[in-house]
């Protein structure tokens, strides 16, 4: 089959390889029928993640139709389903708790001693995202081998297109579990740092769950214009001073909530980002956090930090004193992808979220390649790119 492969930063290939095979009773294979490049593919692709490895396939966010089932899987040849990005057995201490994304048992036994060591316990699989989250072949292929399947997938009804339903796949969920995580109370004035596709699905979903006013922070004008369209403030933090924008909108208070979904590729040239960009470059530190530095000094005393974004490990310069001092309660991790997917489908479904409008850009598989440039050099104009396997290359 042919699928997309990683062979070191800014090298991505679509190869020639081995088809999947089940390898266990609750196994099934998907014939890949959309994929869709994540925000954090692009870490992946600058080399920001440790023990990738050459050759591995790519993508968390896919979904297809069900053409083998182990004898043990749920699904039946030919359904149509969406696939989680976490990979989670549902039978743990953990997924007991609706928590997949901490599963006991979505790490093979030989991948579990690297999150041990970085994270002091290992947590679920990932699909196409390093040997540290199991190595598992991603989903930006022709097949993919999903394990687990009688847990994760969702099937999807009948003559429902893929845009609408590909995203419960990762990115909904994840924005909605950042606005849930903030705890919003009708009227709080809730503020989003970064308006790619999780801040702008956290955007949607905080004015869902009853926030009176939504403050979206970003650089790129394309984006801070669809966070427009759907009821948020802007900020464009290249003109505005953030902090200061963000008192002078709340009457010096500061908002109630504040969502970090830009995480640890953090841009600007603010005095601190600077400095960890050194730190970074000379491995005094592992992540960029100015992001998450002005959510804990603008919110309000007794506020919430929720934080979708991923980093990878140890930062410095933190505020701690000002996290503490002001009564800052934080709520992070990696989404929960099964709990959330049946309801959301259903908000899909009954025209509650709009689920498509970020698609810019859809592009047979063979073109994934520039699908990863274009997205990694334009995040003005680029703001979701979707693979389609079956996609005929155009002619030039």
């Amino acid at each position: 089959m042919r699928a997309l492969t990683w062979h070191g930063k800014h090298d991505v290939r679509v190869d020639t390889v081995d088809d999947p095979e089940i390898l266990n009773p609750r196994d099934c294979i998907i014939k890949v029928t959309s994929t869709a490049i994540c925000g954090s593919d692009l870490h992946l692709y600058d080399g920001f993640i440790p023990t990738m490895q050459s050759g591995d396939i790519l993508g968390h966010e896919f979904m297809g139709e069900v053409v083998e089932a182990g004898p043990r899987s749920t699904l039946k040849k030919g359904q149509r389903v969406v696939v989680p990005f976490t990979i989670a057995c549902g039978s743990c201490y953990h997924c007991g708790k609706h928590q997949y994304s901490a599963c006991d048992n979505g790490l093979p036994a030989d991948n579990q001693d690297i999150a041990q060591e970085l994270y002091g316990q290992p947590m679920s699989g990932l699909f196409g995202y390093s040997h540290m989250t199991g190595g598992y072949a991603g989903g930006q292929a022709e097949y993919v081998r999903v394990p687990f399947s009688d847990v994760g997938p969702i099937v999807i009804p009948d003559g429902v297109e893929d845009d609408k339903v590909l995203f419960l796949s990762d990115i909904l969920p994840t924005g909605w579990q950042a606005a849930e995580n903030a705890q919003i109370e009708p009227g709080d004035t809730i503020a989003v740092w970064g308006c790619g596709p999780v801040g702008l699905f956290a955007v949607q979903s905080a004015f869902l769950m009853g926030a009176e006013r939504v403050i979206a922070i970003d650089h790129f004008p394309h984006r801070l214009e669809l966070a427009k369209k759907f009821g948020a403030e802007t900020i464009n933090f290249e003109e505005s001073a953030v902090y200061e924008a963000l008192m002078e909108m709340t009457g010096g208070i500061g908002p109630d909530a504040c969502i970090d979904s830009v995480g640890l590729e953090a841009h600007g040239f603010f005095v601190d980002n600077v400095l960890d960009q050194i730190k970074k470059s000379t491995f005094l530190g592992t992540d960029r956090i100015h992001a998450n530095r002005q959510a804990i000094l603008a919110c309000r005393k007794g506020g919430r930090i929720s934080m979708p974004a991923v980093y990878g490990g140890f930062v410095d310069k933190w505020p701690l004193g000002a996290f503490m001092e002001k009564g800052l309660t934080l709520k992070t991790g990696q989404t929960h992808v099964q709990h959330y997917m049946p309801a959301l489908l259903n908000a899909i479904l009954e025209g509650k979220i709009d689920s498509d409008f970020l698609i810019s850009h859809r592009l047979p598989l063979e073109q994934a390649p520039d699908g990863y440039k274009m997205f990694h050099d334009n995040q003005n104009e680029v703001t979701k790119v979707v693979l389609k396997p079956d996609l005929a290359v155009a002619a030039e």
